[in-house]
């Protein structure tokens, strides 16, 4: 098969997602690819849907909400940048999963939002791992305090809160997001711990990977990997 087809691309990122797995001793259920399809055309998006893909990751709101119609009703979208306050409503309504919660505020919205609208949300907290100023998420150093308000169960009945979510500064290669990996990993293992996440059912999720170092975030716990330009082939202009 060519590996620079849309089949090809797609089949060769499972066989490196299997074969990491492999390596770590996981199994390929326990890894969600999603299609990072930011600027992507329909075309490449049904292509991706056709062999299997369900799960689509976009960065903007008003980009997935003029996609979604003309794609299959089952994809699960997933919002991969920052959210503004004014397009949680939109959000709301089309979106299964939250990747970039990066305040307490932006949480409490869109729990306020999937309460008026009857539905139920998962999110994910954004951490900034590098302290980078060109980037969003809550601070390392400040993260369990900040989670605090958002731990007591009266708190947010509708958002779901899996996990955390974060982009290592960038590297040379794959391997200097390794330790980046491993300090998200162990930030989620000390919240897993702490009873009140406990009580929340915390599942522990970890959204980190993308096309240049997906395979080493599988091999240090990530649970979504957030795939573009290596599934899809590089963005339009």
């Amino acid at each position: 098969m060519d590996v620079a087809s849309p089949a090809g691309r797609y089949a060769e990122i499972e066989r490196r997602i299997q074969a990491a797995c492999d390596r770590a001793g996981r199994s390929r259920a326990s890894v969600r690819l999603v299609g990072a399809s930011k600027r992507q055309p329909l075309e490449a998006l049904a292509a991706a849907y056709a062999f299997g893909l369900r799960s689509f990751g976009e960065n903007r709101v008003q980009e997935a909400v003029a996609k979604a119609p003309l794609l299959p009703p089952d994809i699960e979208w997933h919002l991969l940048g920052p959210l503004q306050s004014n397009k949680v409503r939109k959000a709301v309504a089309l979106f299964h999963v939250v990747h970039a919660i990066d305040r307490p505020a932006i949480a409490f919205e869109l729990d306020q939002e999937a309460a008026r609208q009857g539905r139920s949300l998962s999110g994910l907290i954004e951490v900034n791992l590098g302290a980078e100023e060109s980037k969003h998420g809550f601070a390392v150093e400040d993260l369990a305090a900040d989670l605090q308000m958002l731990a007591p169960l009266a708190v947010l009945e509708h958002l779901k809160i899996g996990g955390l979510m974060a982009i290592p500064p960038p590297g040379d290669s794959a391997e200097d997001s390794r330790p980046h990996f491993r300090r998200l990993a162990r930030l989620r293992d000390a919240l897993a711990e702490r009873p009140e996440w406990r009580a929340r059912d915390f599942a522990g999720e970890l959204s980190m990977g993308m096309s240049d170092d997906f395979e080493v975030a599988i091999e240090e716990g990530a649970t979504h990997v957030r795939i573009g330009s290596a599934l899809f082939g590089e963005r339009p202009a």
